[in-house]
Order: C-alpha cells, then sequence, then structure tokens
C-alpha cells in the first residue's frame, strides 16, 4: 500500500505516524480493470475507498439512460464516504477509467477510529465541505457558464490533478473519451467537440489520443472565468 498517496487523503492528513499506520492496518486493497464497475448508484455498502493508483468515474443515470459525470478522481482523492454517515443506496456509479488499486475501510473499522480521535472526524468533514462546495460549482456553472467556458474550466481543473509540466505546454492525460468529457460538462458531444476545435484553432491547446496538452494556461483560464 502506498503510504504517500494515503497520506493525501483527508482522512490520514492531520494523523501522526503512528495513528496513519495503524488505520492503514485496518484497510483492505481491491483492484479493478479499465471498465469495471466497483458499485453501481442504488447498491448498499458501508465502504469508504482511497484511489492509490489509478483514475475513476462517478456517475449518475437518468430514466431515459442519458448519464452524467460527476467526477474524476484519481490518487489521494476518497468517495463513498457518504454511506459512512448515511446508510442509504450508493448516490453514484463507480467506474475503472484505468487499471485503478484502491483502498478500502469499513463502516465499523471507521466508527471505532473517529471515537476521541476528532482529527479524523475533520479529516471526513473536510471532504464533505469540499464535495459540497464542488456540487454548488457545478450548479453555478449550469446556470451562469456557457458550454466553452465549462470545457475550459474541467481542462484546467484535470490539468490541476494530472498534468504534467513539459516544454510545449501541459500534458493532460485524463484517458477520457470525447462522449465521457461531454458528460463531465453537462453538454453534447458536438457542442464540447466545437468548443475544443475553438481553443485549438486559437493554439491554446492541442488534441492527443484520452489526452490534451494545453499551451496557452493564462488564455484558456481567462475563457473559463
Amino acid at each position: 500500500m502506498d503510504n504517500d498517496v494515503l497520506r493525501l487523503a483527508p482522512l490520514f492528513g492531520a494523523l501522526d505516524d503512528e495513528a496513519a499506520a495503524a488505520l492503514r492496518a485496518s484497510m483492505s486493497e481491491s483492484r479493478l480493470r479499465r471498465g469495471d464497475v466497483l458499485f453501481h448508484e442504488g447498491d448498499t455498502g458501508d465502504k469508504l475507498y482511497v484511489v492509490l493508483d489509478g483514475k475513476v468515474k462517478l456517475g449518475r443515470s437518468s430514466s431515459d439512460g442519458r448519464e452524467n459525470l460527476l467526477a474524476i478522481l484519481g490518487p489521494g482523492q476518497m468517495f463513498g464516504e457518504l454511506s459512512l454517515f448515511d446508510p442509504g443506496p450508493r448516490s453514484a456509479t463507480v467506474t475503472a477509467v484505468t487499471d485503478v488499486e484502491f483502498a478500502s475501510l469499513s463502516h465499523e473499522d471507521l466508527m471505532t477510529w473517529l471515537e476521541g480521535r476528532p482529527v479524523v472526524a475533520l479529516g471526513l468533514l473536510s471532504q464533505l465541505a469540499a464535495r459540497l462546495r464542488k456540487a454548488n460549482d457545478v450548479v453555478a456553472d449550469l446556470v451562469f457558464s456557457d458550454v466553452p467556458g465549462r470545457v475550459a474550466k474541467a481542462l484546467l481543473d484535470l490539468a490541476d490533478r494530472f498534468g504534467r509540466t513539459a516544454d510545449d505546454g501541459v500534458h493532460v492525460h485524463h484517458d477520457l473519451t470525447q462522449e465521457e468529457l461531454a458528460q463531465l460538462v453537462g453538454a453534447s458531444r458536438e457542442t464540447v467537440n466545437k468548443a475544443l476545435a475553438d481553443f485549438v484553432n486559437r493554439g491554446w491547446l492541442r488534441l492527443e489520443p484520452r489526452s490534451v496538452v494545453i499551451m496557452d494556461v493564462e488564455r484558456l483560464g481567462k475563457r473559463a472565468r
């Protein structure tokens, strides 16, 4: 288990080394191949997960079959924490975007740790607050921002978490199909492709298979506002 990656998770950030090691010992590891589903929206479950390696997507489906991506998560990011406090059905389907390795913690083990360890509870509250803030931002973007602005913002967010700076720009290997990128910004694939083509024509970025190279972060950032 990658201890450095786990340290990035809010659950571990405030723990001392001894407490973090003991909590890690309570966790189990699992792996998925690209395209595999960890759990579906509506499933029962009481585990919290931390991504150790790879990427997953959290999505929801409407009654008519349309899909919406809520988030793309990578190493050090957590999901499934809602079921620990509200043991209802899972609120999203989690699918492996790449081959993925997880660490998981059961409800019973976490509740044991929360007793007398306020720093652990604060870590979880921080995670939930970040999720709520992100949800508020998504709602605001859908109301106030046009599709090109949402595409620019999504690319910059992916670059912040998965980007690698090189001489020719920021390489963002997001591993998403064009359809998945469209689902992430809440627009049609055609509209998103049009926005991407415009960014390419302006010299702001270069498209590559399941990735982009952002060559003008400043201008893309202005378009995202």
